[in-house]
């Protein structure tokens, strides 16, 4: 806020969100203040996911200097008993600069790794860390830098860290645009070679199912346009966003009635129901809900482009 201040800049807070039952409090606030400075004309928003979760590489329970020098040295860090107890003490300590994924899930059983490359260890996909420790008769923190040696990898994980009346709080607010912090994916191939989050499949119809129809949080109308033309300004793109003469023919034609998220925490890769066809710069991509085999996409620009 304060660069935003001293700077001008427009100002994006990236996944607006308080992580940690302890955090959920301090949203409120959060909210009032951001409200104060638009107030204020101060170019200030924020983006969300519509769940109670986020996801991350596992290896983001430890401090970062554990992580310096790249994957290889963290492994040898993990197999090294006295920098093993390093560890332990400063996640388990009260320093207040450590700000630790696991004290803010308050709970291992609040951890859930989801994206194993080993085959040895990918039936443990979709449990809790705390379940899985138990099971190899150690702790939670043991068992995280044991999965991560012996998978190779970051482990992607799932924690669920926030509150859904929170949730339904940001989805609401005016200012707010709708993301999926995700690539684009399909439920095919080497896809599928990885867990991921179901919002990577699931967060634009998750908004206008659950939020919109089931909930009534927001109106259509307002959901509509946190996905559209709100992002398209926030960014500077004039051309984008809207349904108007001059603009890029992007449309999307769902049924409110229909439109929901399909993809889980155990099954992420399915795709939403509801979404009857798409145009991409005016051309037809999805046609009754079929793949019309079009791929006119662009690489999109904003005003901060130099060729």
């Amino acid at each position: 806020m304060t660069i935003a201040r001293e700077s001008s800049a427009r100002s994006e807070i990236y996944h607006l969100k308080a992580s940690g039952p302890s955090n959920w409090r301090l949203l409120d606030p959060a909210i009032e203040r951001i409200e104060r400075a638009r107030a204020k004309g101060m170019p200030v928003g924020a983006d969300v996911y519509p769940y109670h979760a986020s996801g991350t590489g596992m290896t983001s329970l430890f401090p970062l200097w554990a992580l310096e020098g790249g994957f290889a040295e963290t492994v040898k860090r993990f197999g090294d008993p006295e920098m093993r107890r390093t560890i332990r003490r400063q996640i388990l300590g009260d320093d207040p600069q450590f700000a630790c994924l696991l004290r803010h899930a308050e709970g291992a059983e609040r951890v859930m790794p989801v994206g194993f490359k080993s085959q040895a260890l990918k039936p443990l996909a979709g449990r809790t860390l705390d379940s899985i420790a138990r099971e190899r008769g150690t702790d939670a923190l043991d068992a995280a830098m044991d999965l991560i040696v012996e998978d190779g990898s970051r482990i992607e994980s799932v924690f669920f860290t926030m509150s859904e009346e929170n949730v339904r709080k940001k989805v609401a607010l005016p200012w707010t645009s709708i993301c999926s912090d995700a690539g684009s994916m399909a439920p095919e191939g080497v896809f599928l070679k990885r867990m991921v989050h179901p919002r990577t499949y699931g967060a634009f119809a998750r908004v206008l199912g659950k939020y919109v129809r089931e909930e009534r949080a927001l109106s259509l109308e307002l959901a509509v346009r946190k996905m559209s033309g709100l992002p398209a300004e926030t960014l500077g793109l004039k051309d984008r966003g809207r349904v108007a003469e001059g603009c890029f023919a992007d449309l999307a034609v769902f049924d409110p009635m229909a439109i929901a998220d399909r993809a889980t925490f155990a099954q992420p890769h399915r795709y939403s129901v509801g979404m009857r066809h798409v145009f991409v710069n005016g051309v037809q991509v999805l046609a009754d809900g079929e793949h019309t085999g079009a791929r006119p996409g662009k690489a999109v620009r904003g005003p901060g482009y130099k060729a």
